[in-house]
């Protein structure tokens, strides 16, 4: 499993309760683009449309190689996410209860398929993440104290 996208300010942003691992529908250039790391996840978000979800905002640049092939190529476009049924019914009803969405946490390999991470996410508050930068920074203090003295 190697990674190939993350999405840091998904986890500065929301608290993540669970996460799900589900699969990509790309085209064969997206897949060779995204295996050779060219995929940003930044501003990426999932949404639900119909009994379906899909990954909206994730940008996979156009694989050079096969540029003549790619007219008209949209890097940006909708990508389908592919689930089991019962955790789709579980994501579509927990999303509809307030405060809840999903959001796209990672994409990696797993032997030589392409998937991506999403998390079921609260999104935190500005006091919340004040505190967490406020605890790390402490500990970051306490072990850089425990090393000098040791």
């Amino acid at each position: 499993m190697s990674k190939l996208a993350d999405n840091k300010r998904a986890l500065y942003d929301y608290q993540i309760l669970e996460k799900f691992e589900t699969g990509l529908v790309l085209t064969g250039p997206e897949v060779k683009s995204a295996k050779g790391g060219r995929m940003n996840l930044q501003g990426a978000y999932v949404i639900p449309k119909g009994s379906e979800l899909w990954l909206t905002g994730a940008n996979i640049a156009l694989y050079l190689p096969a540029k003549i092939q790619q007219a008209g190529y949209d890097s940006l476009r909708d990508r389908k996410l592919l689930l089991k049924q019962a955790e789709l019914a579980y994501l579509l009803g927990k999303i509809r209860e307030k405060g809840l969405t999903l959001v796209p946490v990672s994409v990696y390999t797993s032997r030589r398929l392409i998937k991506l991470e999403i998390g079921l996410a609260r999104g935190k508050t500005k006091y919340d993440k004040r505190a967490e930068i406020r605890k790390r920074e402490v500990n970051r203090e306490i072990r850089s104290s425990l090393k000098f003295k040791g």
